[in-house]
């Protein structure tokens, strides 16, 4: 798959090009339904797979009091995406002159840079200042700009709409299981490792460090069975998130005991999937009583990692 981070003239690189409209946050299976039927068509005509989306969330540059934790970052979206057999991905900056584009404006962009054979969104997918533009303009407009648009139906669980809100809710509320169903794959981190203080080393349990930004979405403080994917190489793992209240002076952060690995990964980029929670943090007496409990949760994780 190819990437582009700034907006460039594809008319004359790729043909018949379907585009995928969205943000795509954690690309879940609503996300997955847009997507693979770009695809799909995109292979029908012989054509390119695409999406174009923004880098960071609108809501950061209109309304940055209203913008919600984000359920993974640009590399999560990037490697799902690929996953589902998109070839080209546009990820730019959202910015204030941007956001002052017509729904006019914005059509005459898909149609200088990318002259789209197809348009493909889901049913809440706006545009243009203001989200004026609607899918019933980009049904109407196709006929003036040269495309065909698809809207593709919201996906439903229990009677409802599969959506990011829903699933920040139920990630927030450590309801894994769940999460993973709407996701349509385990929950998953990537991100890349940072210096922590090496103490693990010490207790027999070396650890990687994720930090979590505060715009990130993430489960509640705790201990659980992972999947740790490096360099397309998996590895049991186990995840615990939090403080590290045994110890003082540690930061909200996400670490990882591999399970058969000794690899210095320092800015390396780690891929985390959360499989089952083990057990609540917990601050322990000592040190010899913390090497125990971890012990354990190894043992028990056991049975999620197969």
């Amino acid at each position: 798959m190819k990437v582009y981070t700034k907006l460039t003239d594809l008319t004359k690189s790729y043909r018949d090009i379907v585009v995928a409209l969205g943000m795509f946050d954690g690309v879940h299976i609503g996300h997955q339904s847009i997507i693979r039927r770009a695809v799909e068509l995109a292979r029908e005509i012989k054509g390119t797979a695409m999406v174009f989306t923004f880098s960071n969330h609108p809501l950061s540059v209109v309304a940055p009091q209203a913008l919600p934790p984000q359920i993974g970052n640009n590399l999560l979206r990037e490697t799902r995406l690929q996953k589902l057999g998109v070839d080209v991905l546009m990820s730019v900056p959202f910015t204030r002159a941007f956001a002052g584009n017509s729904p006019e404006e914005f059509l005459q962009l898909l149609q200088q840079e990318f002259a789209p054979r197809y348009v493909v969104t889901g049913p809440n997918y706006t545009f243009g200042a203001k989200g004026k533009g609607n899918q019933r303009l980009l049904l109407r407009a196709g006929r003036d700009y040269g495309f065909r648009t698809e809207i593709c139906p919201a996906v439903l669980k229990e009677g409802r709409p599969v959506s990011s809100t829903r699933i920040r809710s139920l990630l927030d509320q450590g309801n894994l299981l769940e999460a993973n169903d709407f996701l349509g794959y385990e929950f998953t981190v990537i991100d890349r490792v940072i210096h922590g203080d090496q103490r693990g080393r010490t207790l027999g349990f070396p650890t990687a460090n994720l930090a979590i930004p505060d715009e990130r979405v993430m489960l509640p403080n705790g201990v659980y069975a992972a999947r740790v994917i490096y360099e397309g190489k998996h590895y049991d793992g186990l995840a615990n998130i939090g403080n590290n209240p045994t110890f003082e002076g540690c930061n909200h952060r996400l670490e990882v005991n591999i399970q058969d690995f000794s690899q210095d990964i320092y800015d390396k980029v780690l891929e985390v999937r959360f499989l089952a929670r083990l057990r609540d943090e917990v601050k322990f007496d000592g040190v010899e009583q913390l090497v125990r409990q971890m012990r354990k949760d190894k043992e028990k994780a056991r049975s999620y990692w197969g």
